[in-house]
């Protein structure tokens, strides 16, 4: 393969786990992506848990980016009353991943069938890093991190920050 397309830079991961209600000990999807990810020896900074609020996650996200380029939400995405995960991200996106949440849903069909159209989970670029929105639920962030973010990260990367 070109090394141009696809280099081994350094990957550097925040975990935020966008929830009202749980807690580090509930936190289930949380620590299922990081020990994906070092099973993958890909370093996870830290796993914070933020309440679902606009101004919250973007204030998270902006701490997040300035310590890291792989930055994983996981809940919040669902059509519920106070789910705004993607509210409070996608405005900030430079460049949207549209095959992200595509193939997520693709592959979350196998396993779910049509409850997939609940799901609007998002991938997008700022400032040359990766932004993945994901649901919540443990299965969900598995999927999306085992079988999109993790194969496809050096990509995304190499490509978001070539000029």
């Amino acid at each position: 393969m070109d090394p141009s397309h696809i280099q081994k830079i350094s990957v550097q991961t925040i975990i935020l786990v966008i929830s009202t209600s749980r807690t580090e000990k509930e936190d289930t999807a949380g620590k299922a992506i990081q020990s994906l990810f070092q099973e993958s020896s890909i370093p996870v900074i830290r796993t914070e848990i933020i309440p679902d609020n606009i101004e919250k996650i973007q204030k998270a996200l902006h701490k997040a980016l300035s310590e890291a380029n792989c930055i994983i939400l996981t809940g919040g995405t669902g059509i519920t009353h106070d789910d705004c995960t993607i509210e409070a991200v996608e405005p900030l996106f430079d460049k949207r991943l549209d095959g992200f949440g595509e193939l997520f849903r693709m592959k979350s069909f196998a396993e779910v069938g049509t409850r997939t159209v609940l799901s609007r989970a998002v991938g997008g670029i700022i400032d040359g890093k990766a932004i993945f929105c994901i649901p919540g639920s443990k299965n969900a962030a598995e999927l999306a991190t085992r079988d999109i973010i993790i194969p496809e990260i050096y990509h995304i990367l190499t490509h978001a920050n070539r000029w």
